[in-house]
């Protein structure tokens, strides 16, 4: 018996989603790389952006901290904190200050108790249960022919499919409260500047995209071994 993730049929399945990641990602640092060469008129870093926009929206209590890596930015709801990658907080650039206005938008979702954002919250832990079980699952039904264990694994492994999902919305509407923000407050002061927030936002939002096929293939290969484990069984 194989490992499930180790045949020619996987790579069948797996190669469109990873064509589209590797393209989407292409566009995503392209976009990425011009816009961080572009300064922004206002002379904003991201961490200014970012105390303007939280001081505009009432957000008082935001905590500001520095993470390492590159585009590793976030916001955690669980202690009002927004992460900025050096490059963002320090940049006066029109990268930064769309990316920074983007995690102030997963702050307000935060603040208003936005609905998506919260079922997303919930649903973390069972995703990471269910990613980790339904490979466990998966394997032992095919080395074992038990096609229902299979299928359990299949059904518990479709949460990570979920998961992604659920996240396209909440980050879609998280970049448009992020135009919203930069343009009401006068940070964007140039047709030029929002240009590059909605190229710089819309790209970002392709890798959710991208992320979602290749969840749902990887679910799909999964649901063809499992489908595969109850015929040989019949056999």
């Amino acid at each position: 018996m194989f490992l499930p993730v180790f045949n020619i049929y996987y790579m069948i399945y797996m190669l469109p989603a990873i064509l589209l990641s590797l393209i989407v990602q292409f566009y995503v640092n392209s976009r990425y790389a011009q816009w961080s060469r572009e300064q922004n008129r206002a002379g904003l870093t991201g961490v200014q952006v970012a105390q303007r926009l939280s001081e505009r929206m009432g957000m008082y209590d935001l905590k500001l901290k520095g993470v390492s890596g590159r585009l590793s930015d976030h916001y955690d709801p669980r202690n009002n904190v927004l992460s900025l990658s050096r490059d963002i907080a320090q940049g006066q650039t029109v990268a930064s200050m769309a990316i920074t206005a983007h995690e102030l938008g997963h702050a307000q979702q935060d603040q208003e108790n936005y609905l998506p954002m919260k079922i997303r919250s919930a649903m973390v832990p069972v995703v990471n249960i269910g990613t980790s079980l339904g490979w466990i699952f998966i394997l032992i039904g095919l080395l074992l022919n038990l096609s229902n264990l299979a299928w359990l694994g299949v059904f518990t492994f479709s949460a990570g499919a979920v998961f992604s999902i659920a996240t396209l919305p909440v980050e879609i509407n998280a970049s448009k409260r992020a135009k919203n923000m930069l343009k009401e407050s006068g940070i964007i002061q140039s047709e030029k500047e929002r240009k590059g927030v909605n190229q710089v936002l819309n790209a970002a939002a392709l890798t959710y995209v991208a992320a979602i096929a290749s969840s749902v293939m990887q679910l799909l290969y999964f649901a063809s071994l499992a489908g595969g484990a109850g015929g040989r069984r019949r056999g």
